[in-house]
């Protein structure tokens, strides 16, 4: 397969430069590049510029609320486990609205990839600051500055259990890419934050500003050790790319499930019970 097979011939309409050509590229080229059947993926997307994606790959998806991405995404893969589950959402989408299911899918370990959009505004709104917003950042909501602390993602994972913790960036394609077929081929929750510029409406964070801060993780780094991950989660003013954290031992959820062990849910099938002396209870 090769990736322009995977559109479905909806033209985009994000804003031309916008990261999420990037990421829907990087997506699209990660499925073909493992060879994966679109009948046996899901996209799932929240509410936002992100949210668009489930649009444009060729294969099964669910345009879920603002925030909720990853409860359907886990009921999606308890379902039917032998599907590859694919969420998108952006900053505000997974790390504000949603932030309670990000931290109880990472720390279920549910198998699926988690790709959020990380442009650091509300940019369908049109720029409001989200939760990653550097403090003292000026937007249309917040014409004083932010007065928060922004949201870590890399650290939240960490802490909450995630196995495998990735960074990527929009301007990086091709790398983007890789990260995202290590995440699908991972057993276990697996985060991408990408970094995804805004050019209409976050254009402090813009490619240049990126561009001066990023550096690669090179292949003696070690991504089992979880001090390193943390030590990375708090840099300060640049952004480390790649694999950061990976627990490659830790079971996935489904795997200790002792009912999904032998077959999907879908295969099991639904069991009708009589309930009418139940219901008679309540008379």
């Amino acid at each position: 397969m090769k990736p322009n097979e995977l559109n479905t011939g909806k033209t985009p309409v994000w804003c031309p430069g916008c990261g999420n050509y990037a990421i829907w590229n990087a997506i699209k080229g990660a499925i073909a590049d493992l060879n994966l059947n679109p009948w046996e993926i899901v996209t799932v997307s929240g509410i936002g510029c992100s949210g668009k994606m489930v649009n444009h790959i060729r294969c099964y998806g669910f345009h879920s609320l603002h925030g909720r991405v990853l409860p359907v995404s886990t009921g999606i893969k308890l379902t039917n486990h032998k599907l590859t589950v694919i969420a998108n959402g952006g900053d505000g989408d997974g790390y504000g609205m949603g932030l309670g299911h990000f931290l109880h899918a990472m720390r279920r370990n549910i198998d699926l990839t988690y790709i959020v959009h990380n442009n650091r505004t509300y940019g369908l709104t049109t720029g409001q600051a989200s939760p990653t917003a550097d403090k003292g950042t000026i937007t249309k909501s917040t014409p004083e500055g932010v007065f928060d602390e922004p949201v870590n993602p890399i650290a939240y994972a960490i802490s909450a259990g995630a196995t495998f913790i990735a960074r990527g960036y929009s301007g990086e394609s091709d790398h983007l890419k890789e990260i995202i077929k290590k995440a699908i081929l991972h057993k276990g929750f697996a985060l991408i934050d990408v970094l995804q510029p805004c050019i209409s409406f976050a254009k402090s964070y813009s490619y240049d500003y990126y561009d001066s801060r990023i550096y690669f993780l090179d292949e003696n780094y070690d991504s089992s050790n979880k001090e390193n991950a943390l030590k990375i989660a708090f840099e300060k003013d640049k952004f480390a790319l790649g694999v950061i954290f990976e627990d490659k031992n830790k079971p996935s959820y489904e795997e200790q499930h002792s009912v999904l062990k032998e077959k999907t849910l879908v295969e099991q099938g639904v069991k009708i019970k009589n309930i009418s002396k139940i219901l008679e209870s309540f008379k």
